[in-house]
């Protein structure tokens, strides 16, 4: 949908303002409805029993006991999720049926092996110890490369790694190898006056979201039902849980509630179909909550990695050769997001050549999901630090090196399709004016940037928009809010039909309510929702110009939409009054019937998103506490349709980078077993280890969208490690290669590298 003109040239009444929140009184007050908050009448309460093993056959499962239970209701197990010809056509759909209830195995320590339905939690939880399961411990591997060693311990006997022309004839953790690049890389390091290259490893980081997972399902004995959950995509869920429950989409109804923080981890299904499976069984609703040790054992973090980076450049500062390796291990199953990290790596800058591998791995871990930019910001750490340590090296302000190399406009990417607009250059130059990055430094001080990429997507989209009797308007959206996208879409539809931004209701539709909605995630949702619903609006103004010109008795093309009312245009000008859009309302009834506009879309032209950070940080010496004393993100949004949300966003994503970059890892023991799931081991930044975050907002407009508008969500997550990282060298004159930075691995770093880095 290209932009209808320039928006730098529009003025607008709504857009670009601050607004209340449409939830945020229901939200400050209690009032809003989560996972957890719901009931039914006859409502029982789901447990599900879990493996304690990384790495298990399991030879039997012993119910019997529990089922005699009195209060339990129902069991399931994996038998009770058959084999259907759609779910074994999906692998994708597959690795979520063996992920929802283990089979042949247990794959990770929090794998669920049954779950049982009963009249209280009390009677759930007993019956849970009395269900008999017979394990025979295996061998196990949690570390991304010794699960790529030959000798390593095996999870799936079918994997055979693809990508590779000469793939192994024996099973292997290695799912996949991707490769992406040009021109001869070799002949670009010959070129080079300095070349550097590191080995770098990050930890598996939790999202973190405050809500656990929780659903209610209530299926009939017709086999139709309804689901309650917190979720990012309510169709999402629909067609999974009907698929492994062996059920037609069509009789499932899925309503999604509030959701309590999900940055991308609340994009798959973990509980849901284990609900409908206990509901259907035992003909009652049934309601199943996490509590935050099955949140961390069980859902999924985003992929550990280990990271080899190799890049030169010239002396005048010129990239002329970059190369990676990226291993990422994606939990029990395949998927990691090792393919966005290979085409995101340098997505910055244009190196004259350009090579990146990815390895897929499989290991005893819960199965990762999406964390915001999956798979980017381990990349962008690797990335962001050489390309910090070449400018040091040649002498070279780190913003100059990255603006002599950053991409443009225009430009052929580092993973291959041509930018349109895009803002990097806008970023580095607000970065390198902003009084931040003149402020003189301290002992034991340091100062890192990092500039970061993400894609952005579109997606399958439907939007309505109803007119009420009073002349407001009902609009109704497939994508949960999980960023103030309610108050967007509101802006948007009344900025569109000229009316006040409290004379819109937005609100989440049910997937019987509404067309298809691929899920809230890739920082989609003010592009393509308010693409769609901007074009709903114009839909719902073309019939009220029609209604007003049958009124009027002038052809349909006479009439325009101005300012919330219609207007006739050309020779009949000044003959009618204009009629706002309350009265045409009122005659709705009396002139054709409801008036409304609808807009459905498979949505591309998403827009790229850039941000750069600076970071200033402090090292205590001795103790290896790292304090970060003042943050600044400025990042192109396009067209920042709510700017308070927009600065949200980016202030989120920079706390979780920073939380990833220093304290968050999931830490298990020799056997797999992990050791910290809960907040008070793994340690989440809080108010007093922060500071006051800057943001600017910059605003280069995606050619893609009527508004200029391109998603922020995501993009804000990928400079903060890099940016950390390289204040934290600056400060120490050690260069951090392994994330989180805890002090004890920051003690031992500066201990090794005692002698200042050359380059710093």
């Amino acid at each position: 949908m290209p932009l209808d003109r320039d928006p730098a040239d529009r003025t607008y009444k709504v857009v670009g303002h601050r607004h209340n929140r449409p939830d945020g009184i229901d939200k400050v007050t209690g009032r809003a409805k989560f996972g957890a908050d719901l009931a039914a009448p006859g409502l029982l309460h789901g447990r599900i029993l879990r493996s304690p093993h990384a790495h298990a056959r399991i030879k039997s499962i012993d119910t019997s006991k529990a089922l005699a239970l009195e209060g339990v209701k129902a069991i399931v197990t994996a038998a009770d999720f058959p084999d259907h010809p759609q779910v074994l056509e999906d692998g994708e759909l597959t690795n979520i049926r063996y992920n929802v209830m283990a089979r042949e195995k247990a794959l990770y320590d929090g794998h669920a092996v049954a779950a049982v339905a009963a009249s209280n939690p009390r009677i759930a939880a007993k019956a849970l110890k009395l269900i008999e399961v017979d394990y025979e411990v295996l061998p196990h591997v949690v570390d991304v490369e010794l699960a790529m060693k030959d000798d390593a311990p095996i999870l799936h006997d079918h994997i055979r790694t693809e990508g590779m022309e000469d793939a192994p004839d024996c099973p292997t953790n290695v799912a996949e190898r991707i490769e992406l690049g040009y021109g001869d890389v070799e002949a670009g390091f010959a070129e080079a006056d300095v070349v550097i290259e590191r080995q770098f490893r990050t930890g598996a980081a939790h999202q973190g979201y405050i809500e656990p997972h929780a659903c209610l399902a209530n299926i009939s004995g017709d086999g139709s039902g309804d689901l309650w959950c917190c979720t990012q995509g309510q169709f999402m869920v629909r067609d999974v849980c009907a698929q492994l429950n062996g059920m037609d989409v069509s009789k499932l109804r899925v309503t999604p509630s509030e959701i309590g923080g999900g940055f991308g981890g609340k994009t798959t299904v973990f509980i849901e179909p284990v609900a409908v499976a206990l509901s259907r069984k035992a003909g009652k609703p049934v309601k199943i909550v996490m509590n935050r040790g099955e949140v961390f054992r069980a859902t999924g973090p985003t992929a550990s990695s280990a990271i080899w980076v190799k890049m030169g450049c010239k002396r005048d500062g010129t990239i002329t050769a970059a190369q990676a390796e990226l291993k990422y291990q994606g939990g029990a199953f395949p998927g990691s997001p090792v393919s966005m990290g290979a085409m995101t790596a340098f997505a910055c800058y244009q190196p004259k050549t350009l090579k990146a591998i990815g390895w897929d791995v499989v290991t005893n871990r819960p199965k990762q999901a999406a964390y915001r930019a999956p798979g980017a910001p381990m990349a962008a750490f690797a990335v962001e630090s050489i390309v910090e340590e070449l400018a040091h090296t040649i002498g070279m302000d780190p913003v100059d090196f990255r603006l002599k190399n950053a991409a443009t406009s225009g430009s052929k990417s580092a993973y291959g399709p041509t930018y349109s607009d895009i803002g990097l250059v806008e970023t580095l130059e607000a970065v390198k004016a902003h009084p931040n990055y003149a402020i003189k430094l301290g002992p034991n001080q340091g100062r890192g940037v990092a500039s970061g990429f993400w894609f952005n997507f579109g997606g399958q989209t439907a939007v309505t928009l109803n007119l009420n009797i009073d002349g407001t308007v009902a609009l109704s959206v497939g994508t949960p809010d999980i960023g103030g996208s309610r108050a967007s879409m509101c802006a948007m539809a009344a900025e569109e039909l000229g009316i006040p931004y409290h004379h819109v209701q937005t609100i989440i539709a049910d997937t019987g309510s509404l067309g298809f909605n691929d899920v809230t995630d890739g920082s989609r949702v003010t592009f393509a929702s308010g693409l769609a619903t901007i074009e709903a609006a114009r839909n719902a103004a073309k019939v009220l110009c029609e209604r007003a010109a049958k009124i009027w008795g002038i052809p349909a093309d006479a009439v325009t939409w101005e300012n919330g009312c219609a207007v006739p245009a050309g020779p009949n000008a000044g003959e009618f009054p204009p009629m706002t859009i309350k009265e045409l309302a009122k005659k709705a009834g009396e002139t054709g019937g409801p008036i409304a506009g609808h807009f459905e879309v498979s949505a591309d032209g998403a827009g790229p998103s850039f941000a750069t950070h600076l970071v200033d940080a402090e090292v205590d010496r001795e103790t290896g506490r790292i304090t970060i004393l003042r943050y600044l993100i400025v990042q192109d949004a396009g067209k920042a349709v709510s700017p308070a949300y927009v600065e949200g966003q980016m202030q989120g994503g920079a706390v979780q980078g920073i939380g990833w970059a220093l304290n968050e890892e999931y830490i298990y023991n020799d056997k797999g077993v992990m050791e910290n799931p809960g907040f008070l081991d793994y340690r989440v930044p809080v108010a007093s280890d922060l500071p006051m975050i800057d943001t600017q907002i910059v605003e280069v407009p995606n050619p893609g969208h009527p508004y200029g508008v391109r998603g922020v969500g995501e993009t804000s997550i990928v400079p903060p490690l890099g940016a950390v990282a390289n204040a934290v060298a600056a400060a120490v004159g050690a260069r951090p290669e392994e994330l989180p930075m805890s002090p004890p691995r920051l003690l031992k770093l500066m201990k090794e590298q005692a002698q200042p880095l050359a380059a710093e």
